[in-house]
């Protein structure tokens, strides 16, 4: 029995040396991991009691007589002292993986954040020069004394000028909603409208690729929705662009739209976009919304894009609370089924609506012609540009260099000199944002009414909400678009004139 019960104090006491010294490599790692100052000393108590312990174990065993209950009290202690480490360094190295991936993850945030900032600042830097090719050129095709082939130069200059920022929309875009800032807008919006914009657009580009474009609307459409527009224009003009872009001719791009499940309050609108186009296999068809995807390199090189056109009508859709399937036979054809809910105006509205907008069309021809405008741009060319868009409509515009001199010039002016303003955001000494909110607050009726437009590079949705909640009627994204400038211009100012 006596071999017994040294045995266990003996092992007991090996054992505790584990202890210590496994415990003085735990504290030298528990030191690295993190700088401790006048905290370490605690970390020291622990092996200085198990020293003693270590002590007492070899005193027993040398000087004592121990009996099995002893021995078996000082073993079982070592053993429960070993599990209490190892359950010690099990919790520490688990707290330290979370504190690394936490720390991966914060990283990982930053890194989004910093890409945001990135994408979103080229953006804006990208756009500057756009708006200068894109204007210039605008501005040259007005000439009615060019030559055929200047003016076939310079459409074509148009092109892939806008070509190149749909790309940097896209690029933008994508950036919105990987960093999860895509917001949903709710706005009133004629449909007719919309479709009618994207049937001209499309119907152009099949002509000058010799394709067949067969645009159709069943049933009857509401005059107005309330929905995001933009977001719904840009997932069919992507859906559109691709059916134009992989369909060679002879062949035929079919649009097709139906209102369908409506309610008092709500509708579902279908969407069809067919083409007789390259098609799309079944392997890629899972691939087919991923970013970047691309069934086939060569297909980069023969027809272009950046592969991200799919992934954001898939997030539009989505977003929205729709539904996209897509139906495909390789080499032969390609049908989207695009299907949104809209919400619906009363009926009572509706009508009214309909009716208004037939006399209001005939009563109003909202002609620019002998307005006067402030604009607000730094950039010199800028300031050149907007002047000669707005003098094609003989509307005459005083500019100033920053937002401090554009307030000191409307407060300066008589009462109602000036219809409109335009601002950009990005400027010296005081920006857009702020001017336009000291404007609205100089007391003065026409500074309350009088219509502010944002015409800037900064293009993002977060860009938009701050030029409206800066007292701001409208956003318009640079390059400017001519005649998105005059229908905003002509639309507020009637409104403000309706309003007086």
């Amino acid at each position: 029995m006596n071999w017994l019960i040294y045995g266990m104090i003996y092992l007991g006491s090996a054992l505790m040396v584990y202890n210590i010294y496994s415990y003085i490599h735990f504290a030298g790692r528990l030191q690295e991991k993190k700088d401790w100052g006048k905290e370490r000393n605690i970390l020291y108590i622990p092996i200085f009691l198990l020293v003693l312990f270590l002590l007492g174990y070899l005193a027993v065993g040398i000087f004592g007589k121990p009996d099995f209950v002893i021995s078996g009290i000082l073993f079982g202690g070592s053993v429960f002292v070993f599990i209490i480490f190892k359950l010690l360094q099990f919790i520490t190295n688990r707290v330290q993986e979370n504190e690394q991936l936490e720390a991966k993850v914060m990283a990982a945030e930053e890194t989004s954040k910093s890409k945001t900032a990135f994408l979103s600042r080229i953006s804006h830097e990208m756009r500057t020069p756009m708006n200068a090719i894109i204007g210039l050129d605008t501005i040259a095709l007005k000439n009615p004394d060019l030559r055929p082939e200047t003016r076939d130069q310079l459409e074509k200059i148009n092109v892939n000028a806008y070509h190149l920022l749909g790309l940097i929309d896209n690029v933008l875009e994508m950036n919105e909603i990987d960093s999860g800032q895509m917001a949903l807008r709710e706005e009133t919006f004629s449909l007719r409208k919309m479709l009618a914009s994207l049937n001209k657009l499309f119907r152009n580009d099949c002509i000058e690729k010799g394709l067949e474009y067969q645009s159709a609307v069943i049933g009857t459409l509401d005059e107005a929705y309330i929905g995001d527009e933009t977001r719904l224009k840009q997932a069919l003009f992507n859906t559109l662009g691709n059916a134009v872009k992989f369909t060679s001719a002879p062949g035929t791009v079919t649009f097709t739209t139906e209102q369908i499940m409506s309610g008092d309050d709500g509708c579902t609108m279908r969407f069809i976009i067919s083409d007789t186009g390259i098609g799309i296999s079944e392997e890629f068809m899972a691939k087919l919304y991923d970013p970047f995807a691309q069934e086939d390199m060569t297909m980069t090189n023969r027809y272009g894009g950046s592969g991200l056109g799919m992934a954001i009508v898939k997030n539009i859709v989505d977003k929205m609370g729709g539904q996209i399937v897509v139906k495909s036979k390789k080499g032969s054809w390609s049908t989207f089924t695009i299907t949104i809910p809209l919400k619906r105006i009363p009926k009572e509205e509706n009508a009214e609506a309909e009716e208004n907008s037939f006399s209001a069309e005939a009563e109003e021809e909202k002609s620019l012609q002998g307005s006067h405008v402030l604009i607000a741009e730094d950039i010199d060319l800028n300031a050149e540009i907007l002047i000669d868009l707005l003098d094609m409509e003989e509307v005459s515009a005083d500019r100033a260099e920053n937002g401090q001199i554009a307030v000191e010039k409307f407060s300066s002016s008589p009462e109602n000199y000036y219809d409109a303003v335009l601002m950009d955001l990005r400027m010296p000494v005081m920006d857009g944002l702020e001017a336009a909110r000291n404007i609205r607050a100089l007391g003065r009726p026409d500074a309350e009414k009088v219509p502010i437009i944002a015409v800037s590079a900064n293009a993002s949705e977060t860009d938009r909400k701050d030029s409206l909640a800066a007292g701001m009627n409208a956003h318009l994204a640079k390059p400017v678009d001519a005649e998105k400038l005059y229908e905003t211009l002509e639309k507020l100012m009637a409104h403000c004139r309706t309003a007086a």
